[in-house]
């Protein structure tokens, strides 16, 4: 027994479709619907359908062909190219050079036709006098005599598309195999068909009256509602899934990375992604020696090829810095120190960048700024490495500065972030002492996300950094991917419209 609910709220198309198909007797095509019933557009009817189907009043069956037709029509007319090849060495005494058919033919023609000649074995090629030749075979002479199957599909393709079905799928594989000689189509048949439910509801008896299913001004102000007929509402009515506009994952993750450390009083700061060596690496004392600095880790410009380095006390500085420590009671790391290797213009290999920029500007405590910014390393893609990705940049300068306090902050970090165990472990970097490298335990394991550090004398000594800096660089991609469990990191970045409908909003 049909729910009189079905029955009430079916919409004034679905009831002309069942009428319809009653008068087809239960069963026809989109396409006799609408050559025999009022049905202006084959959409109407499958709207309904889908509709009728969901409601268990009709079914929909469809069954899917492919046809294949002539894309090049020329080809009726000249022939296959292993055949002209094939009359051109035949009219030759049996055998011709490679050379002298690119002649004969157009020069893609022949080079097809050597591939199909050997491939249908009509012919070989040879050697002779240095020179290679094709040399007809008995089945190239028998072919010559008779039509291929190929051909004949092609000739049946010029009068009318070819099912599938109708021909031999490896001759169809070679066909369009064959650039634009042969062209493709799916046809979809569909069959709409009454179900009991169905007849059931048109022996209740199905009434085509005109029915509301939203006011308007018009029918208030006039007052013509009150003669119109509503049609109820079905709240258990299948309704399609509803995906609405919403930001990038990853732009969420961004905004909350942020509003964590502006809560945690920091400020945030960006730099330019073209930096120079000096800035990037010199000024964080890592030695111009370093392999960090070589083509295989970095990307470096050619144009511009350098950076002028404009402040020469400070170049002076760094410079000494380098060779001997200059003032910081450092050694230095001896040897020479080139201010043209320090002047080449490179793509950020970090976000320290920007901090170091920062302090060179502002030395004096109390300071607490962040950057979430994009950096670039000439790394090979896999599922845990791109060679463009980003960092999540601190610091603090404070004259309590300490190892606890540098602990703490990033304690504090993921515990926002929803990881309650964070642990550290020894770490070595160029330009920190000490240096630790950042893990949280998630899924059962403990994963590593970044690195946090002191910055040593001979990297804030230049700008007259008097008091302890506390600075960390942490992943972004590998905190997205522990938020989502992800495990590739490429999946970030893919535009899976799929991946991107499902992510929830938090």
């Amino acid at each position: 027994m049909i729910p009189p609910s079905v029955l009430e709220g079916l919409s004034h198309n679905e009831k002309r479709l069942l009428l319809a198909l009653e008068r087809e007797g239960g069963e026809s095509s989109p396409e006799q619907l609408l050559a025999d019933s009022d049905f202006q557009l084959e959409v109407e009817i499958m709207n309904s359908a889908s509709w009728l189907q969901t409601k268990g009043l009709l079914t929909i069956d469809e069954d899917s062909e492919r046809f294949y037709r002539l894309g090049n029509t020329d080809v009726i007319a000249e022939g296959l190219p292993e055949r002209r090849a094939l009359e051109h060495i035949h009219a030759k005494g049996g055998e011709v050079t490679i050379s002298e058919l690119n002649g004969a033919l157009p020069a893609e023609d022949a080079k097809v036709a050597v591939g199909w000649l050997k491939r249908k074995g009509l012919a070989d090629i040879v050697v002779v006098d240095d020179s290679k030749s094709l040399r007809i075979t008995e089945k190239g002479k028998a072919y010559l005599d008779s039509e291929s199957e190929d051909e004949e599909l092609l000739r049946s393709m010029a009068e009318a598309p070819v099912s599938e079905r109708e021909a031999s799928a490896k001759i169809l594989k070679d066909l369009t195999g064959r650039r634009g000689m042969v062209v493709d189509e799916l046809r979809v048949r569909r069959t709409l068909a009454l179900t009991p439910a169905g007849l059931e509801a048109l022996e209740a008896g199905i009434e085509l009256r005109e029915e509301i299913v939203q006011l308007t001004p018009e029918l208030l102000q006039s007052g013509k509602w009150r003669d119109k007929s509503f049609r109820p509402y079905d709240v258990q009515t299948y309704a399609p899934a509803n995906h609405p506009a919403k930001r990038h994952p990853l732009t969420r993750l961004g905004d909350k990375i942020r509003s964590i450390f502006l809560q945690m009083g920091f400020a945030e700061i960006e730099e330019e992604y073209v930096q120079s060596a000096f800035w990037n690496m010199d000024v964080l004392f890592t030695p111009q020696d370093h392999p960090a600095r070589d083509l295989h880790d970095t990307f470096y410009l050619e144009d511009p090829a350098e950076i002028e380095l404009d402040d020469k006390e400070m170049v002076e500085k760094v410079r000494r810095i380098h060779i001997d420590g200059g003032d910081t009671g450092s050694k230095g790391w001896g040897g020479e120190w080139s201010e043209q290797v320090a002047s080449k213009a490179m793509l950020r290999t970090h976000t320290t960048v920007n901090t170091i920029r920062h302090l060179a500007k502002n030395p004096d405590a109390p300071q607490k700024v962040f950057s979430l910014g994009r950096l670039h390393r000439n790394e090979a893609i896999d599922s845990t490495h791109l060679p463009e990705f980003t960092q999540i940049e601190g610091i603090v300068v404070d004259e309590n500065g300490s190892f606890d306090m540098l602990v703490s902050i990033l304690r504090e970090f993921y515990k926002r972030m929803g990881f309650e165990e964070m642990r550290i472990r020894p770490a070595y970097f160029p330009y920190t002492e000490p240096s630790l490298e950042v893990e949280v335990f998630f899924n059962g394991k403990w994963m590593e996300l970044g690195g946090a550090v002191i910055f040593r004398p001979e990297v804030v000594a230049p700008f007259g950094v008097k008091h302890p800096v506390l600075a960390w660089g942490l992943g972004f991609e590998r905190l997205a991917m522990l938020t989502w469990d992800m495990k590739d990191i490429r999946d970030l970045y893919v535009s899976d419209i799929d991946m991107l409908r499902r992510n929830t909003v938090f």
